[in-house]
Parts: C-alpha cells; sequence; structure tokens
C-alpha cells in the first residue's frame, strides 16, 4: 500500500516574516499542529504548497519521526512556493514555468505587461516504490482571492472587481494549461504504462473549466458510463479522484461559509483502478474569508489535506 497526499500549509514562514506569525510561540504551535497530521496521515509522498521560508519546511520535517527527502520550487512574488515531503529519496526533479509556447502572454493588471510564466512554478519529482516508478506533479494554480493594486483585497468599484476577476480567471486557465502540456509530454500517450500524479491547490471546484482542463481528453470520468471501458484517449487522459471522496468529506476548505473542494488528485491510466481509498482529513479548520492576513497566528492550515491510497 502507497499512501500519497496534497496539502496547503497556509503561509508556513517563521516569525518575522511577511505572512508569519507574530512570535515562536505562535510559530511553534502551527508546527505542532501541521506536523500531528502528517504522522497521523503517515503519507509516503506529501505534496505542499504555501511553503515560504525554506527553513520553516525543514523545521517542520525535523519534528516528524524517521527520515524524510524534501524539494521545493521557486517562490512567486509574496514568497510562497509548491514542493515534496517523500519517504522515498526524490529524483527527476524539475521545476515547471513558462507558458506553453503557443499561449499568448496573460494580461493580470491593469496597465501591467502580461505575463508568460506561472507566478509560482509547478514542481515534478519521481520516487521508486516496490511498485515501480511513479512520477508527481504539484501545483499551486493562481487564487480566486482577488488581489487589487497596492495589496488590496478590496476593489475601489465593482468595474475594478470585474476585470481583476477576468485576470485571476484568465491567469488560471494558462497555468492549468501550462501544468497539462508538461503531463501530456511525460504520459507521451502512455498512460497505460507511465504511472504519473498531478496533485495540488488547484483553486477551484472538480467541474470547473480550468480543473476539467487537466483531465485531457473528454470522455471516461469517475463516475460516468465509460469509466470501465477502453478508448483512444485512455493514454494521455488524468482521473480526478474527487469522486472517489465520500460525499460528507468532499471539501478541502472552507470559504464563506460554503464548504467546497479546490485542492484535487489525478492520476494516470496505469493507477486510476488501483486507488483503495481517497479522503479529506478534517483538522478543524474554520471558515476563511477575504482578509487572509488575519489568520497568520493560526495553529491549523485553512485546508484539509486530501489523502489516496493505492
Amino acid at each position: 500500500m502507497v499512501t500519497v497526499g496534497t496539502w496547503n500549509l497556509e503561509n508556513l514562514f517563521r516569525p518575522g516574516q511577511d505572512g508569519g506569525p507574530d512570535s515562536d510561540r505562535e510559530y511553534q504551535a502551527k508546527l505542532d499542529s501541521l506536523a500531528k497530521t502528517i504522522t497521523s496521515i503517515a503519507p509516503d509522498v506529501l505534496a505542499v504548497q504555501e511553503v515560504g521560508d525554506p527553513e520553516a519546511l525543514a523545521d517542520l520535517v525535523g519534528k516528524l519521526d524517521g527520515d524524510w527527502h524534501t524539494e521545493l520550487a521557486e517562490p512567486d512574488g509574496r514568497g510562497i512556493r509548491v514542493g515534496f515531503c517523500s519517504r522515498h529519496a526524490l529524483g527527476d526533479v524539475e521545476q515547471v514555468t513558462d507558458f506553453p509556447d503557443q499561449l499568448q502572454p496573460v494580461q493580470t493588471t491593469d496597465d501591467g505587461e502580461p505575463v508568460q510564466a506561472m507566478s509560482r512554478p509547478a514542481l515534478q519529482a519521481s520516487v521508486d516504490l516496490d511498485s515501480g516508478g511513479v512520477t508527481f506533479l504539484t501545483c499551486h494554480l493562481k487564487s480566486k482571492l482577488l488581489t487589487f493594486p497596492g495589496g488590496r483585497f478590496n476593489p475601489r468599484d465593482e468595474d475594478e472587481r470585474a476585470r481583476y476577476a477576468v485576470y485571476a480567471l484568465n491567469r488560471r486557465a494558462a497555468e492549468a494549461a501550462t501544468v497539462r502540456t508538461h503531463a501530456t509530454a511525460l504520459l507521451d500517450g502512455n498512460g497505460q504504462d507511465r504511472a504519473l500524479i498531478v496533485l495540488g491547490d488547484l483553486n477551484d471546484t472538480q467541474h470547473a473549466a480550468t480543473t476539467s482542463l487537466l483531465h485531457g481528453p473528454p470522455g471516461s470520468e469517475i463516475g460516468t458510463p465509460g469509466f470501465d471501458r477502453a478508448d483512444q484517449g485512455d493514454g494521455a487522459r488524468l482521473w480526478n479522484l474527487a469522486e472517489h471522496i465520500p460525499a460528507d468529506q468532499r471539501h478541502s476548505r472552507t470559504y464563506n461559509g460554503r464548504a467546497e473542494l479546490i485542492d484535487h488528485i489525478l492520476v494516470s491510466h496505469q493507477l486510476v483502478e488501483r486507488v483503495t481509498e481517497v479522503g479529506t482529513v478534517d483538522i478543524g479548520a474554520t471558515s476563511v474569508g477575504d482578509q487572509p492576513r488575519q489568520r497568520r497566528n493560526e495553529p491549523a492550515s485553512d485546508h484539509r489535506p486530501v489523502i489516496a491510497t493505492f
């Protein structure tokens, strides 16, 4: 049995850093809370998001039993990044940053330069397990939380809000396409034989266009009549395991009182029929709103981990 998971750790910074807790007391409480959850999950490989200081991830891993291997991507402008914590050695590590060549630059502000790359690079890594090699690709797509010039979370007027909502959506779509393009290259039409897991904070629900874009060829999704029938798309397709999560667990964050699943695990054909269990872990996270800085001293993440066993 192999257990993998994805978890947004919510601004894992050391004290004194922007976004970090006010004091070492709050910081240690957060590390203890995160470590307790990871220990209870006992993952073989855990994709993580919103890691600030690399030293903070080292502090967290230092509270876990046994030997762990870690890799991190480069940070975004806010200083957060994605990465992996693994019981197994990590190889074939590669960042995924630039949009596909054919994709035009995307506008992200009223008057700034369009962007041609992911704000937070995705990260690829491979592990060798008893059952064979598995390649992982983790990402943290553009947030649905809108930010406005000057670091504001509130728009000046409704027109500004509407424009910046479009900018965020277009950027998230371009980032999803970038991850999908890299996954397509990794699968190379051989998903029946290549074990690939794409996982992370996609910042939208399982049926959203940006999330569905990652599936690849349409049809044959879990829960559809064509799921157990082979077709020509199987070699390139990814299956979102969301439908395997029990309905009462099928959320990873609560936003303004509304539970939603925005953290996902997608797998290639080689793995989709080897899944034995998928779920989220209730860590007592409370609802979040549009002022994220108010949570800087909270001991728990605002996301539930999403876990799958094969």
